[in-house]
C-alpha cells in the first residue's frame, strides 16, 4: 500500500476573507447562519474572529472565499470502514437487511483478517468522508474475534491520524456466536464477555481523550445489544462503559426483524422497552437507524434524551424505512447524521446523505397528507429545512458524540468547517446561495477543508493521497475479496 504521511504541519493563523455565505450549524432559532463573510482562525485551531472586512494580519495566510460557501466540517456518526471495499456486492445489492448481512459483510469477515485490507479499506473511506466536506468520523467496527492477530483499533486511529481527522472508534463486537455450524471459521467466533471488556479497557486507556476539542475518543458499541450480547450481560456492558466515562452505541430498530426478535428472546417487549430496562438509554447513548418504532418508543428516547445516528440513504437502499428523524428531535431526542457502511450505501458521502434526508421526509410527510375535509391538504415541504439538516450533520453530531467545543462555526469553537466553490452550472441562478451544498444534490468544488485550524484538503486536493494509486489498489483488492469470499 502507498505510504501516508501523518499530518505534521502545525496549524497556523490563517484568514478566511470574503464568503458568499457562512451556515454556522447552530440550531436555526439561534444564528444558523452568520452575518460575517470572514474568519480568522487562531494557530491553536480555534476560530478567533468572525466579521466582514477583517483585515490580514502579518504574515498570515489569507484564504480567498469569494463567492463560495462556509460550511461547519460534518460529523458522521455512525460508519463502518471496512465495507468500503464491499460497495455494490451482487448478492446483496437486492437483499433487505438480514440476508444482505449474510451475503455480503457476515461473508466476507475474513477478508479482514489482513490488516493491510482495513487499512486499505479505512483509507478509502475516510477520504472519501473529506471529500463531502466531512472532518469528524465515528467507526462502528465490529470486526474482532480471539487471536485476530493486530489490533483493528490502533489501525482505524492511526489512518485518520495520518488524514488529519477526528476520530471515534465505536468499539463494537459481541458475545454470541453465528450460526450453527460445528467447525465455526476463527473470523465468526466470538469474544468472552471478559475479554471484550478488557480489550475495551485497554482501546480506552491508550486513545480516549478527554476535554474541548479533543481529536480521538471511544465509545462502547456491541454491534446490536438484543442480538450479540447474552440478555444477563446487558446491565453489566452499560455499567462497564459509564465505569469508564465512555458513552454508548448500538444498532438498534432498523427493521421489523428487531420486533420479531426482542418479541422471541425478551418475551413480547418491544426493542426499546429491553433498551430502558437494561440501562441502554438517557444522553450518553445513541443509537443507528431506529427506523421502526411504536409511539411508546418515540416518547421513550425523547424522554430521556437518547441520540439517533439517522442514515436514511442505507435504510433506503435496503428497504428499511425512514426514521422519524424530525419527529424525535421535537420529542426531545439528539437527531445526528450517519453514513453507515458504503456496503449498504455504495458511497460515504455526508453531502448526498443530507440531500437524501431533505427529499424523504418532505416526500414522506407529503405522502401522509389526506385531502381536505378529511385532512389539511397539501403537507410536507417543511419537514426539514437545510438549516435544521446542517445542525444534525454538526453541532447534532458532534453532541452525539460527546466533542466539546466542536461542530459550530463561532469564535471559541475548533476551526473543523469546509468552503464550497458553487462553479458548477447546477449552482448558476441560485438565489439563495447557501442552500447550494444540500439542496443542489451534487458535491461541488471543495477550495478548502480545514480540520482542527490545519488544511487537510486543499483545492479538491488531499496532501499525500494519490487517487489514482488508491483505486489500482481498491480494484486489485476487490478483485481478491471477489475470489476469496463470494
Amino acid at each position: 500500500m502507498s505510504a501516508l504521511d501523518p499530518i505534521a504541519v502545525p496549524a497556523a493563523s490563517c484568514l478566511i476573507r470574503g464568503a458568499a455565505a457562512i451556515l454556522t450549524g447552530a440550531v436555526p432559532s439561534t444564528g444558523a447562519r452568520s452575518s460575517a463573510s470572514d474568519l480568522r482562525i487562531a494557530a491553536d485551531g480555534t476560530i478567533a474572529e468572525m466579521g466582514r472586512g477583517l483585515a490580514a494580519a502579518p504574515g498570515e495566510r489569507v484564504l480567498d472565499a469569494a463567492g463560495c460557501i462556509v460550511c461547519p466540517g460534518w460529523v458522521n456518526t455512525h460508519h463502518h470502514l471496512f465495507q468500503s471495499l464491499l460497495k455494490g456486492v451482487p448478492a446483496g445489492i437486492d437483499a433487505t437487511l438480514s440476508p444482505w448481512l449474510q451475503a455480503v459483510p457476515f461473508k466476507a469477515r475474513g477478508a479482514f483478517a489482513d490488516e493491510r485490507r482495513l487499512r486499505l479499506a479505512a483509507r478509502i473511506g475516510l477520504v472519501e468522508l473529506m471529500r463531502s466536506g466531512c472532518t469528524t468520523v465515528a467507526d462502528h467496527h465490529y470486526l474482532f474475534w480471539p487471536g485476530i492477530g493486530y489490533d483493528p483499533a490502533e489501525v482505524l486511529f492511526d489512518e485518520a491520524a495520518r488524514l488529519g481527522l477526528r476520530f471515534m472508534l465505536l468499539r463494537g463486537g459481541g458475545t454470541v456466536a453465528r450460526g450453527t455450524q460445528a467447525a465455526t471459521p476463527a473470523c465468526d467466533r466470538p469474544e468472552s464477555f471478559d475479554a471484550m471488556l478488557a480489550a475495551l479497557e485497554r482501546t480506552v486507556a491508550r486513545f480516549h481523550q478527554r476535554g474541548p476539542r479533543v481529536m480521538q475518543r471511544v465509545a462502547f458499541a456491541p454491534t446490536t445489544i438484543t442480538v450479540a450480547l447474552q440478555p444477563a450481560e446487558l446491565v453489566p456492558a452499560a455499567r462497564a462503559a459509564r465505569a469508564l466515562g465512555v458513552p454508548l452505541h448500538s444498532h438498534m430498530s432498523e427493521t421489523v426483524a428487531y420486533y420479531e426478535h426482542c418479541a422471541e428472546r425478551f418475551g413480547g417487549r418491544l426493542p426499546i422497552e429491553v433498551c430502558a430496562e437494561h440501562e441502554w438509554l438517557g444522553p450518553d447513548v445513541w443509537f443507528a437507524h431506529l427506523v421502526h418504532l411504536s409511539a411508546s418508543e418515540r416518547a421513550l428516547l425523547g424522554r430521556t434524551g437518547t441520540g439517533i445516528a439517522h442514515c436514511p440513504q442505507s435504510n433506503g437502499r435496503l428497504g428499511s424505512g425512514v426514521a422519524p428523524a424530525p419527529q424525535l428531535e421535537r420529542l426531545g431526542a439528539r437527531v445526528s447524521i450517519g453514513v453507515d457502511g458504503a456496503a449498504s450505501n455504495e458511497a460515504a458521502d455526508m453531502l448526498s446523505e443530507l440531500h437524501a434526508a431533505w427529499l424523504l421526509h418532505r416526500a414522506q410527510a407529503g405522502g401522509a397528507a389526506r385531502p381536505r375535509p378529511e385532512g389539511s391538504g397539501e403537507a410536507g415541504a417543511d419537514a426539514v429545512t437545510v438549516e435544521q439538516l446542517v445542525h444534525w450533520a454538526s453541532a447534532g453530531g458532534a453532541g452525539t458524540l460527546g466533542f466539546e467545543g466542536v461542530g459550530t462555526l463561532a469564535p471559541g469553537m475548533a476551526a473543523d468547517l469546509s468552503v464550497w466553490a458553487l462553479e458548477d452550472p447546477r449552482h448558476f441562478g441560485l438565489h439563495d446561495e447557501a442552500l447550494a451544498p444540500v439542496v443542489s444534490g451534487a458535491r461541488p468544488r471543495l477550495r478548502w477543508l480545514l480540520c482542527n485550524g490545519r488544511v487537510v484538503v486543499d483545492d479538491d486536493a488531499i496532501p499525500g493521497v494519490d487517487l489514482v494509486e488508491l483505486a489500482h489498489e481498491a480494484r486489485t483488492a476487490v478483485r481478491a475479496i471477489a475470489a476469496e469470499c463470494f
